[in-house]
């Protein structure tokens, strides 16, 4: 066995020492045995990345536990402590994973114990709802415990700051700084008092209330919306909590439920991964549609800030991807603002880098403002708040990233699957009414616009400290010898995009307008590789799709190759 670094040591006898639970005690004896796994779960303290803190559960420094939670808990408390007047408050929810709840109540007594008042969710709720409570209640911050649409051994942390949005710096370096000031990891207070209120079905209503007024179109949906018949599936998390109200208020009632995956359940019993953008974590939704004779499935991610769609189109699934999602989505809003006369002068959409430029064309169409932010929906939160109190400044309609998250309004201050879902079904029943499909919309808008298509490749590491070392080796190596083409085609310019001192981000524009991006991924050991292409003129879109297809994915696998 080799010897251990001196200070992953000191952690490691840290946690064996007494401040620490035996059930702890015992685990971390146990890793004693395999060196690899003991050094992958302490060699570094958690720390924050585009979704918060997001780990493997299990004993550690470099996990998801009891001890972690805490720890970064007592950070956030110390922190708003610094920097915000009192009184303080923290909105606290979590979602349908294992330990969340645990995780939360953790949270809270902390909080407690520091004399911060905590607005507690009772149950599972989704992710945007804790971000509507956390502006609701006027709190300091709020944290969710979720991991999103990760695998089931994950587990994960957000922070989010007083208007709602994602911390950003510098208030997520303030926080981890304090966090690791805390030596005395296992000795943090924790109390259970009246500093805890627990959240009921009054906020419930009030979210429900508050999104209605969204939609452009509402009594067409009222009168309507029993016409189109959509099958929903929570992919075993919280969106089954606030959908069947939402969808009902909206005047959407022929919606049928994928039961067994309306079941909240850590384990993800039925898929292999609950990610909407997986074509096979949608599958029992699809075969639904098709034996019941549905429109479309919408199916929301575990902690439903993401939405994914599949439509029956002559008879055939047509799986949409999130740049397809998102433009349907931004077409249908401008189009229903132009018409009602709703459409504000300084209205302004945006999108995340990576996110398809097809929605640029589109926005620029409308002769509105198209404003492109890094990848990480705070980023657009960011511009929210940037714009909100300033009356000259542009007016925030729309945001869209690739990886499905969306938001229509600014109730929310984080991608928002509920509301989206809505925005969904009255953009498929305007569709319906005029004979159509969304695929249909879809292929409108490719012949105005040009035949955008894209598609993402993943690299993966392994979850160890060579592995994300290996990653990030990879990433300098491209950033100092780039290729001067890419499958034959000419590079005419190169971007870096850095939110620190190294690049987080390489763009290569080709010279025939083709666009790659790589990136690593801020909350899993891989980089992805996302490419976009484009055809202005076709004359059969099934031909157009086809091509565009086949080229996008060659650069993006010709871009692989160099890792």
């Amino acid at each position: 066995m080799n010897e251990i670094n001196p200070e992953i040591q000191a952690r490691i006898d840290r946690w064996l020492s007494s401040a620490f639970d035996e059930k702890t005690r015992s685990a971390v004896t146990e890793l004693l045995k395999n060196q690899e796994e003991l050094i992958d779960a302490f060699y570094t303290t958690l720390s924050f990345g585009t979704g918060g803190l997001r780990s493997l559960m299990g004993v550690g420094t470099n996990r998801m536990n009891d001890y972690t939670v805490s720890a970064a808990t007592q950070g956030v408390s110390n922190y708003l402590k610094k920097t915000v007047s009192a009184p303080l408050s923290v909105f606290i929810g979590y979602d349908s994973r294992h330990h969340s709840k645990e995780f939360a109540e953790e949270c809270a007594k902390v909080l407690a114990a520091n004399k911060i008042h905590v607005y507690l969710c009772k149950e599972i709720r989704p992710t945007p709802f804790v971000s509507f409570g956390c502006r609701f209640k006027k709190c300091s911050a709020a944290i969710m415990i979720t991991a999103s649409h990760n695998p089931k051994e994950y587990n994960g942390y957000k922070v989010y700051w007083n208007d709602g949005a994602q911390v950003l710096p510098p208030h997520d370096v303030g926080i981890i700084d304090e966090v690791n000031k805390i030596t005395k990891i296992g000795q943090i207070q924790k109390v259970a008092d009246p500093h805890i209120e627990y959240v009921g079905e009054d906020l419930d209503d009030a979210y429900l209330k508050a999104i209605q007024p969204l939609l452009i179109y509402q009594e067409e949906n009222k009168n309507q919306g029993h016409t189109l018949h959509a099958i929903y599936t929570s992919l075993h998390g919280t969106g089954i909590t606030l959908i069947p109200q939402a969808f009902k208020n909206a005047g959407f009632s022929n919606i049928s439920y994928v039961e067994k995956q309306c079941i909240p359940d850590g384990d993800f019993p039925t898929v292999k991964s609950p990610n909407p953008e997986e074509k096979a974590a949608l599958q029992l939704g699809i075969d639904m549609m098709h034996s019941k004779n549905g429109d479309l499935l919408i199916a929301n991610d575990p902690d439903a800030d993401r939405v994914g769609v599949a439509v029956k189109h002559q008879n055939q699934t047509i799986v949409l991807n999130g740049n397809q999602i998102a433009c349907i989505l931004l077409n249908h809003i401008c189009e229903g603002l132009t018409a009602t006369h709703k459409m504000p002068k300084r209205a302004a959409f945006i999108k995340t880098i990576v996110t398809t430029e097809l929605f640029k064309a589109i926005v620029e169409s409308y002769e509105k403002k198209c404003f492109e932010v890094l990848t990480g929906f705070k980023y657009i939160a960011e511009k929210i708040r940037e714009w909100e109190n300033d009356p000259n400044a542009p007016e925030y309609i729309f945001g869209a990233e690739e990886s499905y998250g969306y938001l229509f309004g600014t109730l929310v201050r984080d991608k928002d699957a509920i509301s989206t879902s809505l925005l969904i079904m009255e953009a498929a029943l305007l569709a319906k009414l005029q004979g159509k499909t969304l695929i249909d919309k879809l292929y409108e808008i490719y012949k105005k616009h040009g035949c955008f298509i894209e598609d993402v490749i993943s690299v993966k590491f392994e979850e160890t400290k060579a592995g994300k070392e290996a990653m990030q080796k990879g990433m300098d190596n491209l950033e100092k010898n780039p290729p001067v083409e890419i499958n034959g085609i000419k590079v005419i310019a190169i971007e870096k995009r850095n939110k620190s001192k190294k690049s987080d981000m390489l763009i290569f524009w080709l010279e025939d307008g083709s666009k790659l991006i790589i990136r690593p991924s801020g909350t899993e050991p891989k980089i992805k590789i996302y490419g976009g292409v484009s055809l202005k003129e076709f004359d059969n879109i099934d031909n157009a799709i086809k091509a565009c297809k086949e080229k996008v994915l060659t650069l993006c696998n010709a871009l692989k190759t160099l890792f």
